[in-house]
């Protein structure tokens, strides 16, 4: 039986990564599951799927947790984490933001296998959670669809072989929009996603095509590829979710309805694959696949990954955490949806970087841009 630690348990990956557990009982099994704020969800979870353990980030959020009497060991803080990381199999790292990278690092540090969600793990911290994979052998199999894609497409050759990848993004809500249009978007019609149904934090994204830039990123750091062999394809359909290019021409795409239960099992079951399927497919429901560059005139944030790779050290961090704040404005109303990217290019441009950081420069790194984000949104 293995042994999964879910954190991000009441988030929009959580709830599928539960609804796969439910698939493969009993050769899988929910250890532990954590969250941030919602004590009383957790709850329902931890009773229905008889945790060890349950935990949240705050005491507030614990004392609603006991409350509902989860019938299981509870806590808060990266102790009790640590703990029941350290007694998984497979940790999944589902938290959302930049909040998801002390689940990560503690899952590697422990060896685990990383079934990774929360990409901006890789965005803040690439180079340092590599290097602590590699000391204790821990893997790290990627959750995300087009990263999925691509770690199953690899398969096809040696990675000596790929030529360059390709990741796909729907253009979000407002691909065909014009520049006036945009400047009059409101946070309903950003989270109102046209293929996927996820979290308000990476709608947002998708809608200002940054969540392509993160994904950049943790492709960069996934899969040992300079920014010049990683490119990214608007694909509204949402069904070829990454395409690999081999040296001899030959392209493997790998497709599927979107739903984020499958890559979830890939991560979970790899290198065997079960069924049966979530959701049936056939190539007779989409009679077209189609493909076109990304309008980095109307979303200019589908840049920024690719400066932010080759600036390296902190950059991605620093990107990160000035889009945190940006978006957290825009949905309480207090920013307009292009300022988004304005204000994240600006931190970016203007942040002082360190070339080799340690946990500490990170840290100090996504404080200072959250800082100077907040003062560009006022």
């Amino acid at each position: 039986m293995v042994a999964v630690c879910l954190v991000g348990a009441t988030g929009s990956i959580g709830r599928s990564t539960l609804d796969v557990v439910r698939t493969l009982a009993p050769d899988v099994r929910l250890q532990s599951a954590f969250c941030g704020r919602r004590g009383a969800d957790l709850a329902a979870i931890a009773r229905e799927f008889r945790v060890e353990r349950a935990g949240v980030a705050g005491d507030d959020a614990l004392r609603e947790l006991r409350a509902q009497d989860p019938g299981c060991a509870t806590g808060a803080g990266e102790e009790f984490l640590e703990e029941a990381i350290a007694a998984a199999d497979i940790v999944v790292s589902a938290a959302t933001g930049a909040a998801g990278l002390p689940a990560s690092l503690l899952a590697v540090r422990h060896g685990k296998r990383l079934a990774l969600a929360n990409k901006e793990s890789l965005v803040l911290a690439g180079s340092l959670l590599l290097r602590e994979a590699e000391r204790t052998g821990a893997e790290i199999v990627p959750v995300d669809s087009e990263h999925s894609a691509i770690f199953q497409a690899m398969r096809a050759g040696q990675p000596r072989e790929v030529a360059r990848i390709v990741l796909t993004a729907s253009g979000g809500p407002f691909r065909t929009a014009d520049a006036a249009a945009l400047s009059r978007v409101t946070p309903e019609q950003a989270l109102a996603h046209p293929t996927w149904t996820m979290g308000p934090r990476i709608s947002i994204d998708s809608a200002t095509l940054m969540n392509k830039s993160l994904e950049f990123i943790e492709a960069h750091w996934l899969f040992g590829l300079p920014p010049d062999r990683i490119e990214i394809a608007v694909h509204p359909q949402s069904i070829v979710h990454g395409m690999v290019e081999f040296v001899d021409g030959s392209i493997v795409a790998q497709l599927g309805p979107p739903d984020m239960r499958v890559p979830i099992q890939v991560a979970l079951t790899w290198p065997e694959r079960r069924g049966p399927a979530f959701t049936g497919f056939s190539l007779a429901d989409f009679a077209q696949l189609t493909f076109e560059a990304p309008d980095a005139d109307r979303f200019p944030a589908v840049r920024f990954g690719d400066r932010a790779v080759r600036l390296g050290g902190t950059a991605g961090a620093v990107l990160n955490a000035a889009n945190e704040v940006a978006v957290d404005r825009f949905l309480r109303g207090d920013l307009p949806f292009p300022a988004i990217a304005e204000v994240a290019g600006t931190v970016l441009d203007s942040a002082s970087l360190v070339a080799e950081p340690n946990l500490e420069d990170i840290q100090a790194a996504d404080a200072a841009a959250r800082e100077e984000a907040s003062l560009c949104c006022t």
